[in-house]
């Protein structure tokens, strides 16, 4: 089973406007990525779709080269991935308008970095920054910079947002989302496959099963295995239960912060009843240990007739509710023309989706390149919004959990009676060299870049949805107000574990 994206080297000279003219010609950005090697060498990928296909420029730096010419002044899209490779590789993306740090924020006398898959040997960092001065990127009469975070009340990832405010106006925010940094691309390094895929399950704990799926895809495509069809479709239904978990999550937010409390009652019943289902099927309420290296681990533990009741109840249960929740013209007034990335914007940056298909943009890997049994099952994507604003996002989550529970359903039907009997895995052949697993998580796109070698881990990187599209976080806010935060952060549905790695 391959996937894999076509390869094509390139000078680092050439790369910035080579992918900018690509992007241009109507192609999307899929990110940029670096690997280091042992001899010094480092290469950097760049990845791009259009339709579906996908395509990776190879640009290798010497090791004496600490430099490249910058992607951004001419792709503004690519800003967060240089901003990250300079963190951990220390290499500079030369004409970068603001290199700020992003994920490692080291000392001003501290030059060392870990730079991922160079085979150095481990090293506590920590990542402290210099508050001395908060930078800013409006100036005016008035102005003050509010430091929200990185710990705040409730259940939220450490995350610190600068508001830059008049006192109710927010003209412009930057995040700093380094607390979160754990080292996971280091932590890859010379790892085994399976252990691989239980690091890969934790990078982002609410899409574990997108991770795994992402990470054992890649793995396959460096082989000619066949995934057992029954194990394909137990991987669509454990997918699609994950993603009605997380957009009910969203949801339920919106409703805590316009004070719905029965409605937020209601939503975050409706998750916890969909993750104890989840458990239900495999032991586990967010799915980890199902999806492994060439199928999953085992059948259901519960009859596809008994899933099918479930699942029916949850829907019914969810859809009345709903019903009510955008019906509440309060409700509705806080999240209508609040936060609104508009369609040129959405575009431009190649948001990913809920975020990006709020915004006019149909990217849906389930369709534009089907995966698994997607293909079999006769996906259609949800109509996308061009409002670009957090009702917009909203709905969009609202129209994905139905389609989610019917992809279940019709996963569940062919699965059908005799399950316990079908092939749920092969066995995965020595593989070695460079795999690439893409899917649909409940953020957006998700791409995982395996490198392997006599049966280890040289390198993995992963790009989730959460850090391609935190970036568009500051261009949501156009006119909104302070008591607007709440609703725009939950409309992009994000985690930070998977932003800042």
């Amino acid at each position: 089973m391959s996937d894999r994206p076509v390869l094509s080297s390139v000078e680092a000279e050439d790369l910035a406007g080579l992918v900018a003219a690509r992007v241009s010609s109507g192609e999307r950005f899929g990110g940029l990525f670096a690997s280091a090697r042992s001899d010094g060498t480092t290469v950097l990928r760049a990845l791009l779709a259009r339709h579906g296909a996908r395509e990776l420029f190879e640009a290798r730096l010497s090791p004496k080269t600490n430099s490249y010419p910058a992607l951004t002044p001419l792709l503004p899209a690519a800003s967060w991935y240089e901003r990250e490779i300079h963190d951990l590789f220390g290499i500079e993306p030369v004409g970068h308008p603001r290199l700020d740090a992003l994920v490692l924020a080291l000392g001003p006398d501290e030059t060392w970095r870990p730079r991922p898959g160079a085979g150095q040997a481990a090293r506590d960092v920590h990542p402290e920054i210099d508050d001395s001065a908060l930078l800013s990127h409006v100036a005016g009469q008035g102005l003050f910079t509010i430091p929200y975070g990185p710990v705040r009340s409730g259940i939220f990832e450490s995350v610190e947002y600068l508001v830059e405010t008049f006192g109710e106006d927010i003209p412009h925010v930057q995040c700093r989302v380094q607390y979160k940094h754990r080292g996971i691309e280091g932590r890859f390094g010379e790892l085994g496959l399976d252990d691989g895929l239980l690091l890969a399950e934790r990078v982002e704990g609410t899409a574990a099963v997108a991770h795994a799926l992402a990470y054992c895809q890649a793995l396959e495509s460096l082989s000619t295995l066949e995934v057992p069809r029954s194990a394909l479709l137990a991987r669509v239904l454990h997918a699609e239960l994950e993603r009605v978990a997380c957009h009910l999550d969203s949801i339920a937010r919106h409703c805590e912060g316009a004070g719905q409390s029965v409605a937020y009652a209601r939503m975050t019943v409706h998750k916890e009843r969909v993750q104890r289902l989840r458990a239900q099927l495999c032991g586990h309420r967010f799915g980890r240990g199902v999806v492994v290296p060439g199928g999953v681990c085992g059948p259901p533990r519960v009859a596809p007739a008994e899933v099918l009741r479930a699942i029916s109840d949850l829907e019914r249960a969810i859809g009345d509710d709903v019903r009510s929740l955008m019906g509440t013209p309060s409700f509705l007034d806080r999240l209508r023309r609040t936060g609104v990335i508009t369609p040129a914007t959405a575009a431009a940056h190649g948001a990913l989706g809920p975020v990006g298909r709020g915004s006019g943009l149909a990217a849906d890997v389930r369709s534009e390149r089907p995966y698994g049994a997607y293909g079999m099952l006769g996906f259609e994507p949800a109509e996308p919004s061009s409002a670009g604003d957090a009702l917009a996002r909203q709905q969009v989550r609202l129209d994905e959990i139905t389609s989610a529970f019917h992809i279940a359903r019709q996963a569940l039907d062919e699965l059908g009676e005799g399950y316990e009997d079908a092939l749920w895995r092969v066995a995965l052949p020595p593989v070695d060299g460079l795999g690439f697993g893409c899917v649909e998580a409940p953020q957006g796109e998700l791409v995982y870049l395996v490198e392997t070698r006599a049966g280890r881990l040289e390198r993995v990187k992963q790009r989730s949805a959460s850090f391609h599209n935190l970036a568009l976080f500051p261009d949501a806010f156009g006119g909104d107000i302070l008591t607007d935060f709440t609703f725009i952060e939950a409309s992009f549905g994000l985690s930070l574990a998977g932003v800042s790695g």
